[in-house]
């Protein structure tokens, strides 16, 4: 298998093959994910509607999918806190007696499965998708998974990444895996 564009976010930088492609004095995830999602033109009015780690997911796939025909790739990404970013906003919305508020429009656009869902509605994909909860990104899991789709004709190439976010603390690292013959 061979690793192909690379796109890393963290620190209110964008890393895409190694070179910084956008940076931003953001005070936060939210001002940053809409600073890049206003530069790079991305037309995709379900951004607003997500949480973080969807819209972190769905930048660092954008810069490396763009405007190629990905019908037939897969998804395989990881992360330690699932949605319990999310999940902690909502607590905190309920915790509170004088501002009690529980709103299930938290969770209109959260969970691991929104992420690979909105890239995979985005970019017309009709293959195999995970998203596995681990401790710390193992590679080597995550490309044997997406191998095992190669090799077994589900797809013919894999976007893998970690994609980590709770609370202000976030990290992108995703990249497209594919055969060592040229797609």
């Amino acid at each position: 298998m061979k690793k192909t564009d690379i796109c890393t976010i963290e620190n209110s930088k964008i890393i895409l093959n190694n070179e910084i492609i956008f940076q931003a004095q953001a005070r936060n995830f939210s001002d940053f994910s809409k600073e890049a999602y206003k530069n790079f033109e991305l037309n995709y009015p379900k951004f607003h509607k997500m949480d973080n780690l969807s819209k972190l997911a769905f930048l660092a796939s954008e810069l490396i999918l763009k405007d190629a025909d990905h019908s037939r790739t897969g998804l395989v990404f990881a992360n330690r806190s699932s949605s319990l970013d999310t999940d902690f906003k909502y607590q905190e919305s309920i915790n509170s007696p004088e501002s009690y508020f529980p709103s299930p429009a938290v969770f209109v656009y959260t969970l691991p499965n929104i992420c690979v869902g909105e890239i995979s509605i985005r970019h017309k994909m009709q293959t195999e998708n995970a998203f596995f909860v681990l401790d710390e990104f193992d590679e080597e899991f995550v490309n044997s998974y997406a191998g095992q789709l190669i090799q077994s004709g589900k797809a013919d190439k894999v976007l893998c990444g970690w994609v980590e976010l709770y609370q202000e603390s976030y990290k992108a690292f995703v990249y497209l895996l594919t055969d060592n013959v040229t797609i």
